[in-house]
């Protein structure tokens, strides 16, 4: 028996290297992708916070302006409160009574208490 002899030319080459398709994209269009996407989020998250500081403003000043509106409100009613407190006590006593020893206007103070 003769002995096997390569083919003349030799044998083609040994394929080692593993070759297998790249699936997705190159790392660095990932790495773009993920600093446009985050560059946006901060943005639209300093325009929340400007707006938010804006409407927080507004709301300081509405409330500013809205203090002599509430203070007069207040003031009527404690008016009101006065003289009806006045006119139950006539009606009651038959007369006026002063509580303090001086003619000096004292602001009445009322303390909510809860009912039982």
């Amino acid at each position: 028996m003769p002995q096997d002899m390569p083919p003349v030319g030799g044998y083609g080459p040994v394929q080692y290297k593993r070759n297998l398709p790249a699936r997705g994209f190159r790392p660095a269009f990932y790495l773009l992708g993920t600093a446009v996407v985050m560059t946006l989020g901060f943005y639209k998250f300093g325009q929340g916070v400007r707006e938010h500081n804006e409407l927080a403003r507004e709301k300081m000043w509405s409330r500013i302006h809205l203090i002599p509106a509430l203070t007069a409100e207040e003031d009527r009613d404690q008016v009101r409160r006065y003289l009806a407190d006045r006119a139950r006590e006539k009606e009651l006593l038959g007369t006026e009574t002063q509580v303090y020893n001086s003619n000096r206007f004292v602001r009445p103070t009322f303390a909510v208490t809860p009912e039982k």
